[in-house]
C-alpha cells in the first residue's frame, strides 16, 4: 500500500516527530496507522519526506521515526492554471476535488456574469475556504506534495489581465473553431484555461479575452457542465504537454 499523505505547517528538522492535532487524529483515529507503516509528511507547497510509524497515542498523536531528509518536487512545467467560474451548490466543490486529483497548479474562482452563485461578503469568505479546504484534502488522497494553489475570487477584467500574461491563454466557448486537442502548447510557462458558468461566457466576457490574447477553442462535440469541463480539458492538456507520460 502507497503510504498516505499528512500535512505539517513546517518540516521536521530531525529524525523524529510528533503528528497531532486534526492530522495526528485522523492518521489515529480515522487511518488506524500501527508500528511499522510508512507515510509521508508535506507542507503541500512541494517539500515532504517519508518516515516510519514507530507508536499511535492517544486518539491524535502519531510518533513517527526514521525520517529521511526533506526532499523538494519542483514546479511543473508548463504550469496549468485553471479559471474556475462559480458553479451552483457543492459543484464548486467538486470541480476542485476533480482538478486537483488531475494535477492542475492553480485553481481561480471567477464571479462571472452569467454565475448564478455570487461570492459576497461573509459568503464568499465561506466559498473560498471550502475550495481551499477541498483542495488540500483531495491533495493527501492524490497523494501530491505540492497542492494546486486556490487564488481569491477574480472579476472579469481581473481574469483578462491573467490571460495577458499567459504563454497559451485558452477559453472553452461553442464559437471555437479549432479543438483543444490540436492547440499549439508552449513547452514552458504558464498556460491559462477559462471554464464558464452553465449559461456560458457572454460575448462581452469573451470579446474583452481575446482583446487580452484569448483564444476560443472547444473541447468535444458533447457539452459538459462547468464543474467538469476543467477536469477533463486539464486530463487532456497534462497528457499533451508530457506532464502524464
Amino acid at each position: 500500500m502507497t503510504a498516505p499523505v499528512f500535512v505539517v505547517e513546517r518540516m521536521p528538522g530531525a529524525s523524529q516527530f510528533v503528528l497531532d492535532g486534526p492530522e495526528g487524529r485522523h492518521a489515529v483515529s480515522v487511518k488506524r496507522l500501527r508500528p511499522g507503516e510508512n507515510v509521508v509528511l508535506t507542507d503541500g507547497r512541494g517539500r515532504w519526506t517519508e518516515g516510519v510509524v514507530k507508536a499511535a497515542e492517544g486518539k491524535d498523536r502519531l510518533v513517527v521515526m526514521d525520517l529521511e531528509s526533506v526532499h523538494e518536487e519542483p514546479p511543473e512545467s508548463p504550469r496549468i492554471t485553471v479559471v474556475q467560474a462559480l458553479p451552483k451548490g457543492d459543484r464548486g466543490e467538486l470541480a476542485v476535488e476533480t482538478m486537483t486529483e488531475t494535477g492542475v497548479d492553480a485553481i481561480v474562482p471567477w464571479a462571472a456574469s452569467r454565475c448564478i452563485t455570487q461570492w459576497k461578503g461573509e459568503r464568499g469568505l465561506k466559498g473560498l475556504a471550502k475550495w481551499r479546504a477541498t483542495a488540500r484534502e483531495a491533495g493527501k488522497q492524490s497523494r501530491r506534495v505540492r497542492f494546486p494553489e486556490v487564488a481569491d475570487a477574480m472579476t472579469t477584467k481581473q481574469v483578462a489581465a491573467l490571460l495577458a500574461k499567459a504563454d497559451l491563454a485558452a477559453v472553452l466557448h461553442e464559437s471555437g473553431d479549432e479543438p483543444l486537442a490540436t492547440a499549439e502548447l508552449p513547452e514552458q510557462g504558464e498556460i491559462v484555461l477559462v471554464i464558464g458558468p452553465e449559461g456560458g461566457v457572454s460575448p462581452e466576457e469573451l470579446a474583452l479575452f481575446t482583446e487580452a490574447g484569448a483564444r476560443a477553442y472547444r473541447l468535444g462535440r458533447s457539452v459538459l457542465r462547468t464543474s467538469t469541463a476543467g477536469t477533463a480539458a486539464a486530463a487532456l492538456l497534462l497528457g499533451r504537454t508530457g506532464r502524464w507520460s
